[in-house]
């Protein structure tokens, strides 16, 4: 059988089984439920978050045969043809290859003709902010009225490159970036299903390199399955992906507290030896002191973003650092961030900062 990356293998199929996104899969299958379909919809939101797979959705939705609770069944043969790409009433423009009048003008003769088998002939245009401002004003009135048995989806990246004359004529859903935990909890389930041994801590570093987006997650845990292969361990995932290792913040702040400037040598060695980058590494550091400055003022670890190994690790900073230390740590960290990039020696300009940073008062 033909391997298949995760990313399509386990794209979500119904409105249910998109994450992150239930303010938008509601409205989408209610609108359904009482016949309130707009006959155009932008999705905007960052790469990875389901924008695409949710417009294919939703054009099954309504094609579906026997559809219920506004959900596609993914049985009737038009969703057969939906899921194998094998229908001429599901149209996917790629909106960066077809950008040109031409292309627009060839899409609005088509508009014309009606759907050959579903209920509507939908147009998903991926991408969309790609196009030209002649092609955007060549769509102009086809957009605003199109036959009844048309609709439009637009997605894209880029809501801001998109002219208003085609948003206001458009229903606007905006796509967040996925939650941590959220991703977390999806990639768990896959491997549970792929029988793939992972941990939480792997999970948390796989799902932060991702920032939000489950597509780079997934593709993410496809190369560390390669890589690894059943079994995965955080170590060997830290070392393909060139991850910090976080234990490396924690010294650190525990040398602040103890007064270790042996720390701030053996710890700059350590990121040049591994060839980390200096600016990713004070990027984590100011994470780091900002996750004790939040468990210090809520005394709780709910609202940082780490894995369940590190949570305890933060409680137990309760009753060390004061409020003002943290505010006047992450206020150096800032400077520290900003002149690191004009540095012509990083690593020495780190060494300074960090000497500083343990013998402040």
């Amino acid at each position: 059988m033909e391997y298949q990356v995760t990313a399509r293998k386990w794209r979500p199929q119904r409105f249910e089984d998109v994450v992150g996104q239930e303010h938008i899969t509601a409205t989408l299958k209610n609108a359904i439920k009482s016949n309130r379909i707009a006959h155009a919809y932008i999705f905007t939101g960052p790469r990875g978050v389901g924008k695409t797979t949710t417009a294919r959705i939703l054009a099954k939705a309504l094609n579906c045969e026997n559809s219920k609770d506004s959900e596609p069944c993914n049985e009737c043969e038009m969703c057969k043809a939906i899921n194998e790409s094998q229908t001429l009433d599901i149209i996917e423009i790629d909106g960066a290859s077809n950008r040109g009048i031409d292309e627009i003008r060839t899409l609005r003769e088509s508009v014309k003709y009606a759907p050959t088998r579903g209920k509507y002939k939908v147009y998903i245009i991926d991408e969309v902010h790609m196009l030209t401002k002649e092609s955007f004003n060549a769509f102009l009135k086809t957009l605003e009225e199109p036959p009844a048995h048309t609709i439009f989806i637009f997605a894209t990246t880029d809501i801001h490159k998109v002219p208003l004359t085609i948003i206001s004529r458009c229903q606007r859903f905006d796509f967040r970036r996925i939650q941590l935990d959220t991703i977390k909890k999806t990639l768990s389930n896959i491997a549970k299903q792929e029988k793939i041994s992972i941990d939480d801590k792997t999970l948390t570093l796989i799902s932060k390199k991702a920032d939000g987006a489950l597509r780079d997650a997934q593709s993410l845990f496809d190369q560390v399955v390669s890589f690894c292969g059943e079994k995965i361990d955080a170590e060997t995932v830290s070392k393909m992906l060139n991850l910090i290792d976080e234990d490396l913040f924690f010294n650190i702040s525990d040398a602040v507290l103890n007064k270790n400037f042996n720390i701030v040598f053996e710890t700059t060695d350590r990121i040049y030896q591994n060839g980390w980058d200096f600016i990713d590494f004070t990027d984590g550091l100011i994470e780091h002191f900002r996750n004790i400055l939040t468990v210090i003022i809520t005394e709780k670890t709910e609202l940082i973003e780490t894995a369940d190994i590190f949570r305890k690790r933060y409680i137990n900073y309760i009753q060390t650092f004061s409020k003002g230390d943290l505010l006047r740590i992450l206020n150096y960290l800032n400077k520290l961030q900003q002149e690191l990039r004009y540095s012509n020696n990083q690593k020495l300009k780190i060494e300074i900062a960090l000497t500083n940073l343990v013998g402040l008062e």
